[in-house]
Order: C-alpha cells, then sequence, then structure tokens
C-alpha cells in the first residue's frame, strides 16, 4: 500500500489535464505562507515537509489564485482531493 501511494503524486503529473498547469502566481504562494506559517516547521519560507498549499475552491472552478483561497494540507489528503478536482474540473470542459 505505501509503494502505491508513493506511486500517486507521479501518476497525477503524467496524467494530469491542461486545466492542473494553470500558473500559480509565487507572490500569492509567498503572501500566504508569510499569514500561515508551515504547520510542521512553523517557517514561512522554504520546504513544508508533508504539507501542501492547496487552493479551497479549486482554479477550475473560478477560485482565485489568492491567499484567502488557500491552505495548508496533508500531502496524503491532496491526493484523494486531486483526483476529485481533476475528475469534476475535466467534466466543467
Amino acid at each position: 500500500m505505501k509503494k502505491l501511494i508513493a506511486l500517486v503524486p507521479l501518476l497525477l503529473l503524467l496524467s494530469s489535464p491542461a486545466w492542473a498547469a494553470a500558473a500559480r502566481d509565487p507572490a500569492q504562494v509567498r503572501a500566504f505562507k508569510r499569514d500561515n506559517p508551515c504547520p510542521a516547521t512553523g517557517k514561512a519560507t522554504g520546504a513544508c515537509p508533508g504539507w501542501v498549499i492547496d487552493h479551497i475552491r479549486p482554479l477550475c472552478f473560478q477560485g482565485k489564485d489568492e491567499p484567502k483561497n488557500m491552505q495548508w494540507q496533508k500531502r496524503e489528503a491532496s491526493f484523494i482531493k486531486d483526483v476529485f478536482e481533476r475528475e469534476a474540473c475535466a467534466a466543467e470542459t
């Protein structure tokens, strides 16, 4: 099971449709991190082991790429949400 979970990010990357490539503004991510430090390290810069920054409302559903639409999410939970979002957003196109 652990091997399968380890493969999920690669599978998502290889199967990501065009909507997933929507550009994120690095300045918005930095602003989010400044006000919401990493839950694992407490730092506003650098890596955040085990966590990802996620859009609450997906960009493909007119979610804005701004700090108030971002949250920290455990990496494992993000895989599940990403699969759902990929399917839902593909159905919208």
